[in-house]
């Protein structure tokens, strides 16, 4: 058995901490829209220079500042949405990773909160959208990318928000770029990796781990490519009064666990690698926090 526990490394992990893109039809339509939200607005979007932001947003004498942005040749849509019902806008949040990790989509970016700047700013000079003005701490913001059978590089951004009147937004921008176009974040090596699937887990002498039969087929799928490995990194919540080694120890078992269930669905261990982090690495995602296992597939 080839699985291994492996010392932390900083560079290594967090090559990790990023998605992946993957080659996927030429004609990639926006995302499935979150079922439980009203299309306000669509428009069309074409444009020698799409200002898209990699980092937070900043304000500074009216100008805009980002420590990784790009003003991108694109065309594509945006779509504004208003969330209805008893839902909200981390569930529509959530349901748009779903899809877009569905198609292969590599995260470039995300934010949540204050994190990601000044909610006024988002709004009105970068969606131009007065409708996403909001509360800066009820934000959040992702950017994904894929590139086609063609070359062509697709950008998917989703800005979720809450309002000072409880109204809860979702703006979705679906666009296209020229082949060759330079985006930040997406280079042959970070193709190469696919994920993460976030698999929770509870338990100690037996484990129980919430995924779905789609997210057991995506691994599946991702491990079915030639000389792929699967890699899972295994997180762990520090408790009361429990040593690091302990919860280290906790960690590993429940990824030794995943790595056996997947053994028996196909995938051998000799092509997985387990990298044991516990609860030494804090991810400022919501969405990541907890006793989880992330799965990921490194391609040749």
């Amino acid at each position: 058995m080839q699985n291994k526990r492996l010392s932390q490394s900083v560079v290594w992990v967090a090559a990790m901490f990023m998605g992946f893109s993957t080659m996927v039809s030429a004609q990639m339509p926006p995302p499935e829209p979150f079922p439980e939200a009203r299309l306000d607005q669509e428009i069309s979007i074409k444009s020698p220079g799409h200002l898209v932001l990699f980092s937070p947003v900043r304000e500074v004498n009216n100008e805009i500042r980002s420590a990784s942005m790009a003003r991108l040749p694109v065309k594509g849509v945006g779509q504004l949405y208003e969330v209805q019902g008893g839902a909200n806008r981390e569930e529509a949040r959530d349901h748009y990773l779903r899809e877009l990790q569905a198609r292969g989509a590599q995260i470039l970016f995300e934010c949540s909160g204050r994190n990601c700047g000044r909610s006024n700013v988002w709004a009105n000079q970068i969606f131009d959208q007065s409708s996403l003005y909001g509360r800066d701490n009820n934000q959040d913001y992702l950017v994904a990318g894929s590139v086609d059978e063609n070359g062509q590089p697709w950008l998917t951004l989703v800005y979720t928000v809450t309002r000072a009147n409880q109204r809860q937004f979702v703006w979705v921008e679906h666009l296209v770029a020229p082949q060759g176009t330079d985006i930040p974040g997406m280079g042959n090596e970070i193709a190469r990796i696919k994920g993460p699937v976030i698999v929770p887990w509870q338990g100690g002498i037996t484990y129980r781990f919430e995924w779905s039969g789609a997210d057991r087929r995506i691994i599946n799928d991702w491990a079915g490519e030639a000389e792929a490995r699967v890699v899972l990194t295994a997180y762990s919540q520090l408790k009361d009064n429990e040593t690091l080694e302990a919860s280290m120890e906790r960690a590993e078992a429940a990824a030794q666990s995943l790595s056996q269930v997947l053994a028996k669905s196909g995938v051998s261990e000799s092509r997985q690698m387990i990298i044991t982090v516990g609860p030494t690495v804090v991810i400022p995602n919501p969405d990541r926090q907890g006793d989880r296992v992330e799965v990921m597939v490194i391609t040749r």
